[in-house]
């Protein structure tokens, strides 16, 4: 969520012609830090120019604010409901720039986040389950689990089923029927079938194991290697993609994959009058 945030944040300033300013201290510099833009060798004024350059904004200290007559502020919740007033392609192509941004500069283990912690590499979780040097070679999809919290996920999901088409309970079930009417098409399933989960439900984890198709290709992150930028670099370079769409967390690797020109995302999916599951809208309905 935050990250919807601080891009709708960077969209309204372009909207409305004003300046995003970012305390240092805030709630989203740890966010982008801990996966992005990591700070090299304490140079934290280094780092500072290069996120007011990579982002077009600034970054400032309490002592900064005494330059600004005209200073707007806004909440976290305002940000996240921010309706665009840009066309469906001018809202995604300023959504993917800047997301190309935030992956041109992924964390690689080296360097620290704004808390002065060391930082994480991105490619943990495919480097923990198939080892460095098959990333970018491997061959896998991921099945990103999203219950969202039992009810509230089911009116979330039925929400978005009612705007898009999409069926309002298969994305939270993840029955083995579903998978297999994704990946037996496009030939996945003789790879490796990466699970990420919330753990709300793991009765979907163990229907899938116990499907004689499904169950032989199923793959855990390490608990070592499991973490949430690790979770979003397998969800990325995964060749096929299956996710829900009420979740923010598998719209940004829907969204990602998109942005570095990556196809295979199977979010919104119901089943035609044939009763065969197919697609039942473009790809970029997870912008909107």
């Amino acid at each position: 969520n935050n990250l919807i945030e601080f891009l709708h944040a960077l969209e309204r300033a372009q909207n409305e012609g004003m300046t995003v300013g970012i305390m240092i201290d805030s709630w989203v510099v740890p966010v982008i830090t801990t996966m992005w833009m990591a700070i090299q060798n304490n140079d934290m004024d280094g780092w500072r120019q290069h996120m007011e350059r990579t982002f077009c904004i600034k970054m400032l200290s309490q002592d900064d604010l005494s330059n600004y007559t005209n200073i707007i502020h806004m909440e976290t919740r305002e940000l996240f409901m921010y309706k665009t007033m840009q066309s469906l392609p001018d809202y995604v192509e300023f959504q993917t720039y800047h997301i190309r941004n935030l992956f041109r500069n992924y964390n690689t283990g080296v360097g620290m986040d704004i808390r002065h912690r060391d930082v994480n590499d991105m490619c943990t979780g495919i480097n923990g389950l198939f080892g460095p040097d098959k990333l970018s070679s491997q061959i896998y999809s991921v099945i990103h689990s999203r219950n969202l919290e039992g009810y509230a996920g089911h009116e979330l999901l039925g929400r978005v089923a009612k705007n898009s088409g999409c069926d309002p309970e298969a994305a939270l079930n993840m029955e083995p029927e579903y998978i297999k009417a994704i990946l037996e098409p496009i030939g996945m399933l003789n790879h490796p079938i990466v699970f990420l989960t919330d753990h709300q439900r793991p009765e979907i984890l163990e229907r899938l194991r116990a499907d004689k198709d499904i169950g032989p290709l199923i793959h855990l992150v390490p608990d070592e290697a499991s973490w949430v930028g690790g979770d979003i670099t397998l969800g990325i370079m995964a060749n096929a993609f299956i996710g829900n769409p009420a979740s923010t967390f598998s719209g940004f690797i829907a969204k990602s994959r998109l942005a570095l020109g990556l196809k295979g995302n199977y979010l919104f999916r119901a089943k035609n009058a044939n009763g065969e599951w197919e697609e039942v809208c473009e790809e970029r309905r997870v912008f909107w």
